[in-house]
């Protein structure tokens, strides 16, 4: 490569190039969240779901397209690059929203009102599944692979100071899908619950090809990374190979462990004391030879141990992402049975999540410009403060969101079964929306940095999709719990009534269900606090240029290394007897054999 090609490749990346992906995660989440906080509504009034299936047909909805973005994330890391697999999966987002559009602006697509808990079935059923899940599909694609691909137009370790960019970007990202997101519950959702469900569809469409396109014209000047070997072939092999070297002795130095240096650009991970049985992976035995599937490096060992160390994290967030379905589902179940007018407008019940959406565009950069700052000149962290602290941070505030949420919904009950014509204003649910909303910009971005930083080389994006699979297993979490605290509480309350059935909120016991979760998240954030002390950061190995030198030794070799060692010892202790002799005066040929063992003995 020429000296101008490399000029040119160090121009490209940076906000520059970032600027194009803030348009599409605007654009693109202005209608992902729109259908996160309407679609209830649409499966209740048009497709005739009942309540809690329609609160269970979104979250499931919701949780495969977060679960889907490891599909993105894993294709992104190993055939395609990022870019390729963001417009592929674009494209069938697209295709998704056309076919969503036209069921329904069709009403023989839509299914006659039948009284049960679904009614679709047919032809309707089939498209009405097919549309969705390919739009998770899709979504989901694109969620695992957008993040990571803006995060690598900062290169940190080429240029240092690109690590405080590395940590905006998080910080932006985060701010323009907000942005987005803001016009998608306000303007979109009331186009489709005030004038019909097919226009909003269409917006969501055209902005979502405008995202699109404007991520294909940004080409030019982006830095794009090759995709490298399958991560989960890379996992595999440290299970498989220490398994088969279990009863190997690990060796006193980790010096002794098989590494590569020979390609400079791949990243080498220093080695750690955690998780040492997975050590035996990096064991180069006697006659056999350095190849995959017989022995693997440190970097490949210390990556299995860093993606082991994430899952207690990635774990300990998904009780909190169960907490946030509620805000989309039930929480828009009480806003439309609460006051919904705003003078003389009237507020659609969907468009409650504005308000932290709003509190999150103010914060966030207040955050970025003011705490930031001065976070940074007492920690010396690029990003303030680490990545689990706003974690956990993130997971105290919505553990207090759902407590109040619970006082809000006796309130409004109360009010609810005392005066049904005079209910409270939708307002009320603003407090838990609003303290959810700073719960969500801590978390969000805290672990999306977390996951892309801490991730191995060859597995930013599946790790980053982490983030994703948190909600995707928070999301089906919600629909368990539903079903088992209704089936539950149907057997133990005197009413014999779920603390959920039926249509009728006022007849509920909605409260009661927010104040479990909040005990739950009190108890998870115990956990979490656990698992964040215990993580160990990720550490480059800075030495590999001097160990480069070091020659690799088989286990035979180091048995003889000791052996060696071991006769060394002995010729020294043999060595140092006859100088002490030797110290005490020349030997006498009437000396006594007692007395030469007792030289001896006072040596020893």
């Amino acid at each position: 490569m020429g000296d101008k090609e490399v000029k040119e490749e160090e121009q490209k990346g940076g906000f520059r190039a970032s600027m194009f992906i803030f348009v599409l995660s605007a654009l693109d989440n202005m209608g992902f969240v729109a259908n996160m906080v309407s679609l209830v509504l649409y499966f209740y009034g048009v497709m005739h779901f009942d309540l809690s299936n329609s609160a269970n047909t979104l979250t499931n909805f919701m949780g495969s397209t977060f679960l889907l973005s490891l599909v993105g994330g894993f294709i992104s890391d190993t055939y395609f690059n990022r870019l390729t697999t963001c417009l592929l999966f674009g494209s069938l987002e697209v295709l998704a929203l056309v076919m969503l559009t036209v069921q329904a602006g069709l009403d023989h697509l839509h299914p006659d009102y039948c009284g049960k808990s679904s009614c679709v079935k047919g032809g309707i059923a089939v498209m009405f599944y097919s549309s969705l899940y390919l739009l998770a599909l899709g979504m989901g694609g694109v969620r695992g692979s957008l993040t990571a691909f803006g995060a690598d137009q900062f290169d940190e370790k080429k240029n240092p100071g690109e690590a405080k960019a590395l940590a905006s970007f998080f910080n932006w990202i985060l701010l323009s899908s907000t942005l987005g997101s803001i016009i998608g519950v306000t303007g979109v959702v009331w186009v489709s619950t005030q004038k019909a469900w097919h226009w909003g569809f269409i917006i969501i469409t055209i902005a979502s090809s405008i995202g699109f396109l404007t991520l294909a014209l940004g080409k030019p000047f982006y830095r794009i990374k090759t995709p490298g070997q399958s991560p989960i072939l890379r996992i595999a092999q440290v299970i498989v190979v220490a398994f088969k070297n279990r009863k190997l002795p690990l060796p006193e130095s980790d010096e002794e462990l098989y590494e590569v240096y020979e390609d400079a650009t791949l990243e080498k991970i220093a080695h750690t004391n955690q998780m040492r049985f997975l050590d035996r992976a990096s064991i180069l035995q006697e006659n056999i030879k350095s190849q995959q599937w017989k022995v693997c490096t440190v970097t490949q060992v210390e990556e299995v141990k860093i993606l082991t160390r994430m899952l207690p994290i990635l774990a300990s967030t998904i009780i909190m992402n169960t907490c946030l379905a509620q805000l989309q589902t039930f929480s828009v179940q009480q806003g439309s049975v609460m006051n919904l007018k705003l003078g003389s407008f009237t507020v659609p019940a969907p468009s409650i999540p504005v308000i932290p959406l709003l509190f999150m565009s103010i914060l966030i950069p207040l955050y970025e410009f003011f705490f930031v700052p001065f976070a940074r000149k007492i920690t010396h962290h690029p990003s303030g403060v680490t990545q689990l602290q706003r974690v956990g941070v993130g997971l105290v505030l919505s553990a207090i969101s759902m407590t109040i949420a619970g006082i809000i919904e006796v309130k409004r009950r109360d009010q609810g079964r005392k005066d049904p014509s005079r209910p409270i204003s939708l307002f009320w649910l603003s407090f838990q929306y609003a303290i959810f909303g700073v719960a969500d910009m801590f978390t969000l971005v805290g672990l999306l940095e977390f996951f892309y930083r801490e991730a191995p080389e060859t597995m930013k994006s599946l790790s980053t999709s982490f983030t994703y699979l948190s909600m995707s297993l928070g999301y089906f979490l919600s629909t368990v719990f539903v079903d088992v605290i209704n089936a539950v509480t149907k057997r133990v309350t005197p009413s014999k009534q779920g603390w959920l059935h039926g249509l009728d909120l006022n007849q509920n016991n909605l409260n009661l269900f927010y104040w479990f979760l909040a005990i739950l998240s009190c108890l998870n954030f115990f956990n979490f606090l656990y698992w964040a002390s215990w993580y160990k950061y990720k550490v480059e190995d800075n030495n590999s240029k001097v160990n480069l030198k070091a020659p690799l030794k088989t286990v035979g070799e180091r048995k003889q290394d000791e052996e060696e060692k071991k006769d060394m010892r002995v010729k020294a202790r043999e060595s140092s007897q006859t100088s002490e002799a030797n110290t005490e005066g020349p030997s006498s040929s009437d000396e006594t054999d007692d007395g030469r063992n007792s030289r001896e003995w006072k040596h020893r």
